[in-house]
């Protein structure tokens, strides 16, 4: 039998760093209870209105305090303990958690109230997403950086592949309120795995300001007592600092504008619970299958990512990961169109697996997008800046797709689903090109030489 090395994941980040793994298990865990609440949320504002438009708008208050906080909670994370920083972040969104199962046990049917809980659900993941993924460095070495993020999107991923399927399925048989309760429940993984952490204090940047002795002096396995403790100084002038920093960093900066284009103007997910009724038939079954198979093609693409982290032109894989990314969103809604808006009264196969294969493509085009992209930005940024532009990275990964909601439920409502999905594949492809071609650099990004 062949071996396998070098095909499959590369896992020497869960052996070699105890307190990586934990992390990886205990986020693993809780994201799988985060997609049953984004599932529920969605088909719950559809039940009480009926409208495309209205999930979509969901967008709008998740995406308002993401931008607001985002940049601000990197700064946090530049300026405290990063273990202080997740762990509070993550009580507060165990709260809200339990606030959405309790307006859904208590009947509330308000879709304002779950608008305003959709919204502190995002201030409180604003601050702690940078928290997380800054940690990351600090836990495993720079060489194995591109196989933890690897591991990292497996673990999303499967959450991503489960979780809509059991949301939707617990939906439909027993409601709202379970969903969100499951939800709760798994949260305290996520917990757990912070509480575990060692101390991460930050760290003091290299004389003459930021750059990639930062990164050196914090290489994995220096422990959080090691790291050098810095004045806590967080205000609207280190947000600034940090883009500013941004502003002169043109690789990493590329990496933001070819993510938003591609979840701006391609992002599906607002068309899925349409979908389920008017296209393909089976309702919220239909949605929750749709949405594990985009989670599945990123799975796919995470287990079998062993070859991953060998690329040198990094920039370049991103540049045909997003182009794959377009062409498969275009496709999905090419099926769409050839299915048409029939109301049907049973699922019609054939339409659900090709759909099906779309999505699962677009999957893994993103997953090896996310996996360079997130490396591109560990490894190019030093230390004392990872909060504020991993602050950044968050506001782009999470916002984007909540304004792409918006667009393409604003285009389906005007010209139908298919129409939108399909319009905005290609037009993906043609902006990234675009800013492609204004930022040439990027596709020579070289990963043994890191240029941020």
């Amino acid at each position: 039998m062949p071996r396998l090395d070098g095909i499959l994941a590369d896992t020497t980040p869960l052996r070699v760093s105890p307190p990586f793994r934990r992390l990886w298990w205990g986020l693993g865990v809780s994201n799988l209870g985060s997609q049953l609440t984004v599932v529920a949320v969605g088909l719950q504002v559809y039940a009480l209105t009926g409208s495309t438009l209205a999930v979509g708008v969901l967008g709008v208050f998740a995406l308002v305090p993401l931008v607001a906080l985002g940049l601000y909670g990197g700064a946090l994370v530049d300026a405290y303990d990063r273990r202080k920083v997740a762990l509070l972040a993550s009580w507060a969104l165990w709260v809200v958690t339990g606030l959405l199962a309790l307006q859904a046990w208590l009947d509330v049917g308000s879709v304002g109230v779950l608008y305003g809980l959709v919204a502190l659900q995002s201030a409180a993941f604003a601050i702690n997403n940078p928290a997380r993924s800054a940690i990351i460095p600090r836990l495993v070495e720079p060489r194995l950086l591109p196989a933890a993020n690897a591991l990292q999107t497996i673990s999303w991923s499967i959450a991503l592949t489960v979780g809509p399927l059991l949301g939707a399925f617990l939906v439909a048989l027993w409601g709202y309120g379970i969903a969100y309760s499951i939800d709760v429940v798994l949260f305290a993984a996520a917990l757990w795995a912070v509480w575990r952490l060692p101390s991460i204090p930050p760290v003091l940047a290299p004389q003459g300001g930021s750059g990639a002795a930062g990164s050196d002096a914090v290489a994995a396995g220096v422990d959080g007592d090691q790291a050098v403790p810095r004045r806590k100084v967080v205000g609207i002038s280190s947000v600034v600092d940090g883009l500013r920093y941004l502003a002169t960093r043109p690789n990493v900066r590329t990496t933001f504008l070819v993510d938003l284009a591609a979840m701006i103007l391609a992002f599906p997910r607002v068309l899925l619970p349409a979908v389920g009724v008017l296209f393909i038939g089976g309702g919220e079954t239909t949605t929750g299958v749709l949405s594990a198979a985009f989670a599945v093609g990123a799975v796919l693409a995470g287990v079998f990512s062993g070859a991953l982290s060998r690329v040198r032109w990094q920039g370049l894989v991103i540049a045909w990961a997003i182009t794959a990314w377009g062409l498969s969103i275009a496709a999905f809604g090419g099926v769409l169109l050839l299915v048409g808006s029939t109301n049907p009264p049973q699922v019609l196969v054939g339409g659900l697996i090709a759909a099906c294969i779309a999505l699962a493509l677009a999957g893994a085009s993103d997953a090896v997008s996310a996996v360079f992209r997130q490396t591109i930005l560990q490894t190019a940024t030093p230390d004392d800046m990872r909060g504020r532009l991993q602050g950044v990275f968050i506001v782009v990964v999470a916002g984007g797709p909540r304004l792409g909601e918006v667009v393409l439920g604003a285009q389906a409502s005007w010209f139908g689903e298919g129409w939108a999905a399909v319009a905005g594949g290609l037009a993906c492809i043609v902006v990234v090109w675009l800013i492609l071609r204004t930022q040439p650099r990027f596709l020579k990004y070289d990963a043994l030489h890191p240029e941020p």
